[in-house]
């Protein structure tokens, strides 16, 4: 990449598929974000890149790198595979990390709980300039497209009443939808990942709760 398209890039602010980080922290703190654009649409982070797009440069490329390899390898499961590419400024370098979005979703943080002594592990994905935990549902929902599980779509009684409650109110949760027909929020969840697989409902995520919309 040339410092021109680099600074077009900076130019256009951190988003879905850009982030920014004057350094690389420590791996848990880069593996959120690492993770969270490979279970989403990809993209890349460009380290010594202030979050106000000022560019920086980084000290040492060697130890910046160490951070993502480990990150990458060590914190996320399954491992995250990326590249990277050196964009020069004055006398320090620029490093660019691309993130292909994934196609074994979702990848998981793991992290040691040390007052239950145990390991967790967490989906993350990008939510505008942001990477969020990611819900149960967009996390079921990536885990049935990897698996490939097969798709058993019948539109009965429950799914013209949600289709009729979005054409009203333009959006439904699974609490709502799961209220609207009396049944349980697992089964209302089940069902609305369906739909969505199906290309007839459509998922979004914000910083608090999923909901759905018709396509």
């Amino acid at each position: 990449m040339k410092l021109k398209h680099l600074k077009e890039l900076v130019a256009n602010g951190e988003s879905t598929i850009l982030e920014f980080k004057r350094k690389a922290t420590t791996p848990e703190k880069l593996a959120r974000e690492i993770s969270a654009l490979a279970n989403t649409q990809g993209g890349k982070i460009l380290i010594g890149v202030d979050d106000d797009g000022t560019l920086l440069g980084v000290l040492s490329e060697k130890s910046e790198l160490d951070i993502v390899d480990t990150a990458c390898k060590f914190f996320i499961d399954p491992p995250v595979d990326y590249t990277y590419e050196f964009v020069n400024y004055y006398d320090r370098d620029i490093i660019v990390i691309n993130i292909p979005q994934s196609k074994i979703k979702p990848h998981r943080v793991e992290f040691e709980d040390k007052e239950a002594s145990k390991t967790i592990k967490r989906a993350y994905i990008r939510v505008g300039e942001k990477s969020v935990i990611a819900s149960k549902e967009m996390t079921r929902l990536m885990t049935s497209q990897t698996n490939g599980e097969p798709l058993k779509l019948s539109i009965g009684d429950k799914e013209k009443r949600l289709f009729a409650y979005l054409e009203q109110y333009e959006r439904a949760t699974v609490k709502e939808f799961a209220k609207l027909v009396n049944i349980s929020e697992r089964r209302a969840e089940r069902l609305l990942i369906r739909l969505v697989r199906a290309g007839v409902v459509q998922i979004h995520n914000d910083s608090t709760r999923d909901y759905f919309t018709l396509v």
